[in-house]
């Protein structure tokens, strides 16, 4: 009988990490293939057909993509037009007055959407819903011939006050739907019905920008597989870290920004769970990035926005991620001002470090890593690289570093090196001890091809408790796209004060979000474990600007949803506002602005025990001799290891080097390893140890 098999899909910058899980027996495999530029749907393919030749045996196809990402960072989303508001055409380029440089006088900005794109026709919706002004669909009819002419691919209409009453845009995106060459037609209230007109005309324009970049895409990827025999259901990783249909995410491409760090947290949490441990910061390094997340009591922090670039901000749930270009890609140089720098940019995959004999003349983080003797320049990560150059490296690092810093190759090597986790460093800072965590109570998983090698780094210079390395650490973003559950999240402006609100209308309006939910994940066609929904208030005292996010308790009785009392807002709202600032406003009035719901389709869980050490591994079959090491400034004989051969149990003493064939572990001198139930690697200080 055929053996069916789920398959979870990570493409970064340097390569495409395939998580490959057989649903009869449990058993993992992984593999990783240089991302293929300009177009990563080749890639993709050639991953997935490297763990499964005949696509017929697999069931779910489950998709991290950067390419919406990509598309904003390199401005190369699709040619599109806007629709707006007479005398609010230029919304998107004013944004809320910020600046690139918090103490700069200077900034540019250009919009994705340049102004001679940017159409208005007269409308006009009052903030509480009253059409002042009926919209003229005569001129929304001009404007779209001349943003046709003009050559767009996407129009989005974006009328001031929508959120309150989507008459005009519903009716002015019916008009728009009829003449239009193609799909990507979409309103804001379609793509994010809440109050303040910026957040939601940048989220939506965006969305437009991206969508037929990511839809062309993605029809690529489903006629490949489909013509290669796949018959199952293909999924994508939503930046929130759960999962839509790609229907949905052709229709919001938006949501799949950061959708493979996304994914890279979910697996993180539950690996960490799984192994014992609630509090977690995360460390994904890749070719390009190093990104950093914190889990804190089993929980992952939700962001109601983020900025993928400056002006460039998308109002959706997502996993707060911090990113830093510090990724094994990321080239060493040395500054006008003598200062080594690492990164922004990137070698990339292609040509790679200069260890890949593929062009590259710069020294990157891979190649001091390789220099430095951590990676094996005859066993490189990824399929097709062969034998590593480690002269070229070696000269790459003293011509570019080296002789301007007055340094020796090795001590350059070790210099970036120390620079790139002085910068890893400062990213676990930002979202721990800078937001009142102690990073001693925390693990660190760090996880991607590269982040492994720089674990000890981060406990000694943060002062973290210990790391936690995945079995599979180079492929954990694959992972969790095989792991996160199917979210769908719902916004909706209220805009009543809490004593005021009419609670049934309030019930109505959480029973429409639910029952879209619940028809989405019908439309899955996916046998869920349990669904869950969450209701949730953004609220404020009258007069504040800020809000905070008050999770509420209803009830939903056979689908029903029962409403709540008034008293019961406010209670909930004391109690989460006391919380965070310890004190209440007496007296004061408390508003309700935004109702949040997620409905949330738990995908059954695979059991970690699967992916533990055969019960035959040993510690001397493990052993694959010694190798010099150059760390703190001295070279150093360190025992190297097959890591996926050691068993259960197994106590490994720094300095020593575990190989695999999705990433590297380094054990620093002052380090110990030991192997736990699951087949992670658990690291700590030793006894007493100086570094």
């Amino acid at each position: 009988m055929t053996a069916k098999r789920m398959i979870g899909v990570d493409v970064g910058g340097t390569f495409t990490d395939i998580f490959s899980l057989d649903l009869r027996s449990g058993a993992a495999s992984v593999a990783k293939v240089p991302t293929s530029r300009p177009d990563q749907s080749a890639g993709f393919l050639d991953g997935i057909r490297h763990e499964a030749p005949d696509m017929g045996e697999i069931t779910t196809v489950v998709h991290g993509t950067t390419a919406g990402t990509n598309a904003l960072l390199e401005r190369k989303g699709a040619r599109t037009g806007v629709i707006t508001t007479a005398g609010f055409r230029d919304v998107l380029e004013m944004r809320r007055r910020d600046r690139p440089r918090t103490w700069g006088l200077r900034g540019d900005f250009t919009p994705v959407v340049p102004r001679d794109l940017r159409r208005e026709v007269p409308e006009r919706t009052r903030a509480d819903g009253t059409v002042e002004t009926p919209v003229d669909l005569d001129a929304v009819r001009s404007a779209a011939a001349e943003l046709r002419a003009a050559g767009c691919e996407a129009v989005v209409v974006l009328f001031v006050n929508a959120f309150a009453n989507p008459e005009n845009e519903a009716a002015a995106v019916t008009v728009l739907r009829a003449a239009w060459h193609n799909d990507h037609v979409a309103a804001s209230s379609e793509i994010l019905p809440e109050i303040r007109e910026f957040e939601r005309f940048s989220t939506t324009a965006l969305n437009g920008y991206l969508q037929p970049e990511v839809a062309g895409y993605l029809a690529r990827l489903e006629t490949a597989l489909v013509e290669g025999g796949f018959g199952g259901e293909f999924m994508i990783v939503q930046s929130n870290g759960g999962v839509m249909s790609v229907d949905t995410a052709r229709r919001l491409p938006v949501r799949t920004a950061l959708s493979g760090p996304a994914a890279g947290v979910i697996a993180a949490g539950y690996i960490a769970e799984s192994a014992g441990f609630s509090n977690v910061i995360t460390g994904d390094m890749g070719g390009t990035s190093f990104d950093v997340s914190l889990i804190a009591n089993g929980e992952s922090v939700l962001s109601p926005q983020t900025a993928i670039d400056f002006g460039l901000v998308i109002r959706t749930p997502m996993i707060e991620i911090a990113t830093i270009g510090a990724g094994g890609g990321s080239i060493g140089s040395v500054d006008a001002g003598g200062l080594l720098q690492i990164g922004p940019e990137s070698a990339g995959s292609d040509p790679g470090p200069v260890a890949y004999g593929r062009g590259n003349d710069r020294p990157t983080v891979t190649d001091a890593n390789i220099v430095l003797g951590r990676i094996d320049a005859a066993w490189p990560l990824g399929d097709g690289l062969g034998q590593l150059d480690v002269d070229a490296a070696r000269a790459a690092i003293e011509t570019h570093v080296g002789q301007p810093l007055g340094l020796s190759a090795m001590d350059a090597a070790e210099a970036i090196i120390r620079v790139a986790n002085s910068h890893m460093a400062g990213a676990i800072r930002l979202v721990s001890i800078e937001r009142g965590f102690d990073p001693e109570r925390f693990v660190f998983m760090p996880f991607g091809g590269g982040g492994a090698l720089h674990a000890g780094a981060m406990i000694e210079e943060v002062g973290l408790g210990r790391a936690l390395v995945p079995r599979y650490p180079g492929v954990t973003s694959a992972m969790g796209c095989v792991i996160a559950d199917m979210r769908q999240d719902f916004v909706q402006t209220i805009g009543a004060l809490a004593a005021e609100i009419d609670t049934s209308a309030l019930a109505a309006q959480m029973q429409d979000h639910l029952d879209q939910g619940h028809r989405v994940l019908d439309a899955a066609g996916t046998e869920f474990a349990a669904r869950e929904v969450r209701f949730e208030m953004d609220m404020a005292y009258l007069g504040q600007t800020h809000t905070v996010a008050v999770p509420l308790e209803v009830r939903v009785t056979e689908g029903r949803v029962a409403p709540l009392t008034q008293d019961a807002l406010k209670t909930a709202f004391e109690a989460t506002y006391r919380g965070i600032y310890g004190r209440l406003l007496a007296g004061s009035a408390i508003r309700v602005l935004n109702l949040r719901s997620t409905v949330i389709g738990k995908r059954p869980k695979f059991d970690l025990s699967s992916l533990a050490p055969a019960a035959a591994a040993s510690v001397e079959t493990a052993a694959r001799g010694t190798r010099p090491v150059y760390a703190g400034g001295a070279w150093r004989e360190a025992a190297v290891f097959d890591r996926l051969a050691l068993p259960v149990g197994a106590q490994i003493e720094g300095p020593a080097v575990l190989e695999q064939p999705d990433a590297t572990i380094f054990v620093e001198p002052w380090l110990a390893a030991s192997v736990d139930a699951h087949g992670n690697i658990l690291i700590e200080r030793k006894e007493g140890a100086a570094r």
